[in-house]
């Protein structure tokens, strides 16, 4: 029988001893971090101190911002402190932390995308009606919701995981995740996969499911119009349509390598992953909005 025991603290398996490079890689890494930070805070506070952006599409956007500061202040002190260390170990307590807030960034990015495809369906398909069913209120009444519903899956797969009976502590990540620590469990997890999959199709498949139907929606509606309202949906629907294949590429990847057998898939690559879904889509967002959508734009750059 094996030895039920919560072990104390977890190893990060994933890091890679790169010698002369790794103070090279650690200053690349501040400096990033340091851009995500400032990149989306100029966005955050754009918005929030200009009243003309106080309307629902850029309440979204600022949901967006908000969540990049969260999700990359969740991975980044911790994974610099785990490159500047040859030693990668972190306690019990403080990798449950690091899998819910990183795991509460990752739902409600896509969340908070699905709700923006709602907004862009209204403003295309339903113009005239826009303005009395998108309020300012309503908009912050789905934003706050677009983080309350994944934070209590997130709350109830987390105790779940926490409970579990462990039969090792080795965690082939660089980051903690919650289903590779789910597979170290000395015990069946049928209520952990039941929990995990609910949360998933709530929290991944339905928003992503709205997202497409939307946008069905709103070419069948373009397709019939004018080439210049095109153009103007186009331009609107943009950044949006980017930032959400951004996150849907970068998040497959992520759930598709914690499936995968890690011994079988090269280092560099695995770590790349791994790294894309707590990267990419906070660096990127900024940039988007700031350069597709003029109004905040044209108030950064009157900061500056």
């Amino acid at each position: 029988m094996p030895n039920l025991t919560a072990p104390p603290y977890f190893n990060l398996t994933m890091f890679m001893n790169i010698g002369p490079y790794r103070y090279p890689a650690l200053t690349w890494c501040l400096l990033l971090y340091v851009f995500i930070v400032c990149a989306n805070l100029a966005v955050l506070l754009t918005i929030c101190r200009e009243k003309t952006l106080h309307e629902p599409m850029y309440i979204f956007v600022a949901g967006l911002s908000f969540n990049a500061l969260y999700g990359s202040t969740s991975f980044f002190p911790r994974f610099l402190l785990d490159l500047a260390n040859d030693v990668h170990l972190i306690s019990r307590a403080a990798c449950f932390t690091q899998i819910y807030f990183i795991y509460t960034y990752g739902c409600n990015e896509m969340t908070t995308l699905c709700v923006m495809a709602y907004d862009r369906y209204l403003a295309v398909c339903h113009p005239l009606h826009y303005h009395t069913r998108m309020t300012v209120k309503k908009a912050l009444t789905l934003a706050g919701l677009a983080w309350v519903i994944p934070a209590f899956f997130l709350t109830t797969l987390i105790y779940l995981s926490a409970t579990l009976p462990l039969c090792g502590n080795e965690i082939q990540k660089v980051f903690c995740a919650n289903w590779n620590v789910v597979k170290l469990s000395c015990v069946p997890t049928v209520v952990n996969n039941v929990v995990g999959m609910l949360m998933t199709i709530c929290t991944v498949f339905l928003p992503l499911a709205f997202v497409l139907y939307t946008y069905t929606r709103i070419i069948n509606v373009s397709w019939r119009r004018s080439a210049k309202f095109k153009g103007r949906v186009f331009q609107s629907c943009l950044p949006h349509m980017v930032s959400f294949v951004v996150y849907s590429v970068a998040a497959f990847s992520d759930i598709a390598l914690s499936r995968y057998k890690m011994e079988d898939l090269n280092r560099f690559l695995a770590i790349f992953l791994s790294l894309e879904f707590v990267v990419i889509p906070p660096l990127i967002n900024p940039l988007i909005y700031s350069m597709k959508l003029s109004y905040i734009r044209r108030h950064i750059f009157k900061k500056l």
